[in-house]
């Protein structure tokens, strides 16, 4: 720098001597005089020898002049840079100072000097947590979410306007940072130091103080929350505060109260005690009785030393004590009943000791009742019974004790008979305990052999009777197989004895009888009827024309035993007679059944590729394959909502075609009426919602479970409730209300809408009858002959009492008991 001056100040000198007045002035007339050429020779000789002479001493002038001019300014700069070099020096000095002053401490100085300049960085932000200083400004990085957003809008606030900031937060690594942001010369300037010494110490101590306030003010929330009576006490204890439940149960306004009056909840003798507890600074536990709220209570009680005092709780054990009560109640009668049986039963703890023996024990073997008092071990029972000759008399006696006693050791029951010396059989059932031990049950069979005996004996006479027959005789059991037939039987019907004989099933007979015979209705009755498909076991009767021109009366009739009796008699003769007459009735019936089954099958084809349709709009819908514009969302939910009341419609019809055809079976469960209602109700909610409708359901407390098809009863209500929806205006109330009366339940759905005309009431339960009655609603006329149909398989009733401008009440009547109502009021 300081020769550039130079050279521009020497380069300045030289051309303002460059164009000196003397140097023009000489040169001037010497151009002109060479350009006279009437000057003599000697003339212009002379004349230039004295510009020469005049142009060495210009030059000697300036070379002097400019020597001086240099000599000066030399000077002048030397001076100059020699004050710049102490400035400079000076200037690291104080570069110097300040950067040990900013790395005494953990901070970072960030600068911009315009909005949109880069920053510069000062400074280490490892004490932030994150290495290097221009993740300083990267605040989410070590920030908390709040404070980083509240730090941007600062940072941008400094740079756009200038305003000044300052903010203390904590690190997400732990240490506090004060940040500072202001205007410095025209710069934007923010330092991030972080908090040391007792002011971190301070801070750290306040951050655990509001923590530990925060943790107390939820300590004390929930124990004013609790149910229990808890309190706390002044270390002489007077009590400081208590919950609500304290101040409820000794009957006081709130806690201030109690602590004013210094009411306690404990009787005298649990308070001296306590109060000896807290002089010792132990912990005072005990169950005792208190007054609670005017009641007399069992209270655990729990009161322990604090810092400050003590703290005490009171548990309400009066159930647990009314349950422990009621246990040992139910154990003794459970004793009781033990000593009603005639079943010998005696328990054996893990020693193999008698704990318990009812009076059928005693009674079995008459053992001297001293000695069983005594709890004598399972083998001085069983040695004390072999020398009475009680016992079965075997060779090896060691041997079949140990197979007896093996039961104290194994996972499972052991079942053994033992044939007494005196005649007796005994049916021996060891059960190992849970907790160790033996519970035997000794069962006195001898009278169940007699009997077996006898039912032998009458078994083969009756055998011997129904061969005699010439009428076809089949008993099936409860199992559905064939337990007993006559050779009439087997020749009706072309079964070859070996079959007959190996007890078939019911489905195996029918196979074989199918040839001769093959009306499925016929043999679906007869498979009912055999394993107790139907509600009630009834008689059963119908006639059977075969494809040999044979024709025979089949009846069936329930056993006592749960077995089914069906016989087979030969009436061809009398109904051809009766041929003529019948042909008519059953074209007709024929008629029925096809019309059924073309209503059956027409709804299956339709149904399954309607379900394709509901499928692939959903999938459309889910814009899953493609985005749909606003019109194709539109045209897609349409399709949804119109398959869907389109499948309700088949699903509808194939109920009523089921119905019909006698394939719908109820699976009868106990069934909560309230908890069906609800179901029934929740998928009614959006056309409840949409429609600003009220549901108010009335379950009488009296109605209990009904014994039902529960899913069946879903479709009922939720046919009933939709109905009601569909016939009420906006801002009605529909009420669902369930009652048992009269040996039956009936459940009501009743509306407040425009009420049914007498001459529509008679069809609104037949089938494809659909009235809207001024309303928008619309249907196909199924849902009512549904719900008709449905409660009459349940043995019930439907009834309906509507008249215009009083609403529709609608009440499905079930069987209490799952019976026909006629069966049940008999």
């Amino acid at each position: 720098m300081r020769r550039s001056r130079r050279q521009k100040r020497s380069g300045g000198g030289w051309r303002s001597h460059a164009v000196l007045p003397g140097l023009a002035v000489a040169q001037a007339p010497t151009a002109t005089f060479a350009q006279a050429d009437w000057l003599t020779p000697l003339r212009t000789e002379t004349l230039s020898t004295g510009s020469l002479s005049l142009l060495l001493i210009g030059l000697t002038v300036f070379a002097a002049t400019t020597s001086l001019i240099y000599v000066r300014e030399r000077g002048r700069w030397h001076r100059r840079e020699t004050e710049m070099a102490g400035e400079l020096e000076a200037a690291r000095g104080h570069q110097d100072r300040l950067a040990a002053l900013l790395a005494a401490d953990p901070q970072v100085v960030v600068s911009w000097s315009g909005r949109d300049a880069q920053p510069i960085f000062e400074g280490d932000s490892g004490f932030l947590g994150a290495p290097g200083a221009t993740l300083a400004l990267a605040y989410g990085a070590w920030a908390p979410p709040v404070e980083a957003k509240k730090l941007e809008l600062a940072t941008d606030a400094l740079k756009e306007r200038g305003e000044a900031f300052g903010f203390t937060l904590r690190a997400k690594t732990g240490p506090y940072i004060d940040v500072e942001g202001r205007p410095v010369a025209g710069r934007a300037v923010i330092r991030f130091r972080e908090v040391t010494g007792e002011r971190a110490q301070v801070m750290t101590l306040r951050g655990d103080l509001e923590r530990l306030s925060s943790d107390h003010s939820a300590l004390i929330a929930l124990l004013a929350g609790l149910q229990q009576p808890a309190w706390t006490r002044a270390a002489d204890g007077r009590l400081t505060w208590c919950n609500a439940a304290y101040a409820r149960a000794v009957e006081a306004t709130d806690g201030p109260e109690v602590t004013k009056s210094g009411l306690e909840l404990l009787d005298r003798g649990e308070r001296e005690a306590a109060a000896k507890a807290r002089r010792e600074g132990r912990i005072f536990s005990v169950r005792a009785p208190a007054v609670v709220a005017g009641q007399r209570r069992t209270l655990d009680i729990l009161e322990l030393p604090t810092p400050v005092g003590f703290a005490g709780i009171a548990t309400d054990m009066s159930e647990l004590e009314a349950v422990r009560t009621d246990l040992q109640r139910q154990m003794d009668a459970h004793v009781r009943t033990l000593d009603r049986l005639k079943t010998a039963v005696a328990v054996f703890d893990a020693t193999q000791h008698l704990v318990y023996r009812n009076s059928g024990f005693d009674t079995l073997w008459s053992l001297d009742a001293g000695f069983l008092d005594g709890q004598p071990s399972d083998s001085e029972i069983l040695d004390r019974l072999r020398a009475e000759r009680r016992l079965p008399e075997l060779g090896d006696y060691r041997s079949w004790k140990a197979s007896v006693q093996a039961a104290y050791t194994a996972t499972r029951a052991i079942e053994d008979w033992w044939y007494l010396p005196d005649g007796r059989t005994i049916h021996v059932v060891a059960s190992p305990n849970p907790q160790g031990g033996v519970t035997y049950l000794l069962d006195d069979v001898t009278e169940r052999f007699t009997l077996e005996s006898r039912f032998n004996a009458l078994s083969r006479t009756q055998r011997e009777t129904l061969d005699s027959l010439r009428e076809g005789v089949a008993v099936f059991g409860s199992d559905g197989r064939l337990k007993l037939s006559n050779p009439a039987f087997a020749q009706a019907w072309r079964i070859q004895p070996d079959i007959a004989g190996a007890a078939p099933h019911i489905d195996e007979i029918v196979r074989l009888c199918r040839p001769l015979f093959p009306q499925d209705e016929v043999w679906s009755e007869l498979h009912s009827v055999i394993t107790g498909v139907r509600d009630a076991r009834e008689d059963y009767g119908c006639r059977m024309e075969r494809r040999d021109g044979s024709v025979l009366d089949c009846a069936a009739a329930p056993l006592p035993d749960g077995a089914t009796l069906i016989s087979f008699a030969d009436v061809t003769a009398s109904v051809n007679v009766e041929r003529a007459l019948t042909e008519k009735n059953e074209a007709l019936e024929k008629v029925s059944r096809l019309r059924e089954d073309f209503v059956h099958h027409v709804s299956y084809e339709l149904r399954s590729p309607l379900t394709n349709i509901i499928g692939f709009a959903q999938l459309l819908g889910t814009e899953a394959i493609g985005a749909l514009n606003e019109k194709q969302r539109d045209y897609t939910s349409h399709i949804v909502r119109s398959s869907g009341a389109l499948l309700a419609i088949i699903n509808d019809i194939l109920d009523l075609a089921t119905i019909d055809n006698g394939a719908l079976t109820l699976e009868l469960n106990e069934v909560d009426v309230a908890e069906t209602i609800a179901e029934a109700a929740a998928g009614l909610h959006d056309r409840l919602t949409d429609s600003k409708m009220k549901l108010q359901v009335e379950i009488a407390p009296q109605t209990g479970p009904l014994l039902a098809d529960g899913k069946r009863l879903r479709q009922v209500l939720f046919n009933l409730i939709s109905n009601a929806i569909g016939f009420s205006s906006p801002g009605q109330t529909i009420t669902v209300s369930a009652a048992r009366s009269g040996g039956h339940v009936r459940i009501t759905v009743s509306d407040q809408g425009r009420g049914i005309p007498a001459e529509v009431k008679e069809k609104v339960f037949d089938r494809f009858e659909s009235h809207s009655l001024g309303s928008n609603h619309r249907g196909v006329g199924l849902g009512l002959s549904i719900v008709r149909s449905i409660v009459e398989l349940h043995g019930g009733r439907v009834e309906l009492d509507s008249a215009p401008g009083r609403g529709t009440r609608v009440t499905a009547v079930f069987p209490s008991e799952g019976l026909p109502l006629s069966d049940a009021a008999e």
